[in-house]
């Protein structure tokens, strides 16, 4: 295995040396090829002056702390794409469609016309039996039937209906308005009477959302360069890993909690090394982030368990377990725990570690408690940010669901009670408590690494020599 690191341009003194200085012996000049300069004058009014050049990463770690990193993360990379391979699903499997929700046959169609109906003369919406107007929905279809509707008139183009035409009825108060030349999502139902296969069920989005993933891609590659690129194609084959490796893999049948350790493994070590380079200080960042990613895993399991989380809260969930009922939803719950701290973490370790080597490469003298002091103050700052954002990240995605229950008058403590908002709960601390916990790990990992180096027989000429500035050191008279 190759060097994890790459060792950084020395600085050296452009000045004449005493003859006891060594010099480059493959430099035909004799002086060290890295500094130039130039000496004027050899009276005490004489002068001289020059500088050098440096650059590249922080200096290596020792040989043997490499081969120590490579023994460690070898193993576990192997172990993890053998745990691919076998459990490798080849794709989900078949069932008969049961045309309620996602699992529905679609087709894209055009709306292309649209006309203003009276409500009541389409039979929209028909006042309760009772008379009652009362009542949220007895008002509702009241308005709804002496309003004025749309009826549009749209078009199937794909499948094998393509060309074919049918109406759909638009009430004023619909959340979703059609417009003429709009693009829309049609689902087809075959066992329904023919004037009634087809409905328009979504709007087609493709277009911005496209133009919006391109100008993300732009902004990353123009800011990021070389490494926003990499960072794409990371998140591409993260994608792919989600998608052809993890989804199928838990459809299935296999364990899901087993699945997201091994598919978010990979994706680590893929993007890890692929954005931040086949380094020492990206291998620590492995590490700490492997470490915290077993913490949530274990607590993820003690707390999903004992507060009897199932998993299966909502029409989605409720459709998996009646399709798959062999699927263990809360195993379920807790991959997407640990899939969904992945991404933070990563965040998290690498600068943690980044820190550590930067504050090295500025005082090499700092011993590894001195490191981990100074790293530890950046995390802390660190640790408040993000968890900052994780709370709030959750609370976003769940913000209707808070409404419902600010709407009933509920308490705190019924509110959090309930299985919903306790498993975003759940998923929220256990989250946070392995990021906190990455913090300490992965920088005390790094101080040692990093400063362990300077116990090796070529620490010397390892340890950058901070670059003299100014005026070089005057003449000897």
């Amino acid at each position: 295995m190759g060097p994890l690191i790459s060792c950084d341009d020395l600085p050296v003194t452009s000045l004449p040396q005493p003859p006891t200085t060594p010099t480059d012996p493959h430099s035909p000049t004799g002086h060290d090829h890295a500094s130039h300069g130039h000496a004027t004058g050899g009276s005490p009014g004489g002068h001289s002056h020059g500088h050098s050049h440096g650059h590249g990463p922080a200096a290596p770690v020792s040989k043997h702390l490499r081969k120590v990193i490579a023994a460690v993360l070898i193993p576990f990379a192997a172990a993890v794409f053998v745990g691919m391979a076998v459990l490798w699903p080849g794709g989900a499997p078949a069932h008969e469609r049961t045309g309620v929700g996602f699992d529905r046959q679609t087709q894209q169609g055009t709306v292309v016309a649209l006309a203003k109906v009276d409500c009541k003369s389409v039979n929209a919406s028909q006042v309760p039996p009772t008379g009652d107007t009362s009542t949220p929905e007895g008002r509702e279809t009241q308005a709804a039937q002496t309003g004025e509707c749309k009826k549009a008139t749209v078009e199937v183009a794909s499948g094998p209906d393509k060309g074919r035409a049918f109406f759909e009825i638009v009430q004023p108060g619909a959340p979703r308005q059609l417009e003429k030349g709009q693009e829309v999502v049609v689902a087809y139902a075959p066992d329904a009477p023919r004037d009634l296969q087809y409905s328009v069920v979504d709007v087609n989005r493709k277009l911005p959302l496209a133009l919006l993933a391109g100008i993300f891609a732009l902004a990353v590659v123009v800011v990021g360069r070389m490494r926003g690129v990499f960072a794409l194609v990371a998140l591409v084959v993260s994608f792919a890993i989600l998608t052809l490796f993890i989804l199928p893999a838990i459809l299935q049948g296999s364990n899901p909690l087993l699945v997201a350790v091994i598919g978010a493994s990979a994706i680590m070590l893929i993007a890890l090394y692929m954005c931040h380079g086949l380094t020492a200080r990206t291998s620590v960042a492995v590490l700490g982030t492997l470490v915290s990613l077993l913490l949530i895993g274990l607590l993820g399991s003690l707390f999903i368990d004992w507060a009897f989380l199932s998993g299966n809260t909502d029409d989605n969930t409720g459709l998996i377990h009646g399709l798959y009922p062999h699927i263990d939803m809360s195993g379920l719950l807790l991959a997407g725990v640990i899939i969904g701290s992945l991404g933070v973490l990563d965040d998290v370790t690498v600068t943690q570690t980044s820190a550590v080597w930067e504050l090295h490469q500025a005082d090499p003298a700092m011993g590894p408690r001195g490191l981990y002091r100074a790293a530890i103050r950046i995390g802390r700052d660190h640790i408040a940010s993000v968890v900052n954002t994780l709370v709030l990240a959750y609370a976003g995605a769940a913000l209707p669901l808070l409404l419902l229950f600010s709407i009933a008058n509920s308490s705190m403590g019924s509110v959090a009670n309930s299985e919903l908002v306790a498993e975003e709960i759940v998923r929220t601390l256990v989250g946070s408590i392995g990021l906190v916990a990455s913090v300490p790990v992965t920088t005390a990992l790094a101080a040692l690494v990093v400063s362990a180096d300077r116990t090796g027989p070529s620490a010397a000429a390892t340890v950058p020599q901070p670059a003299r500035g100014g005026r070089g050191r005057r003449r000897k008279r």
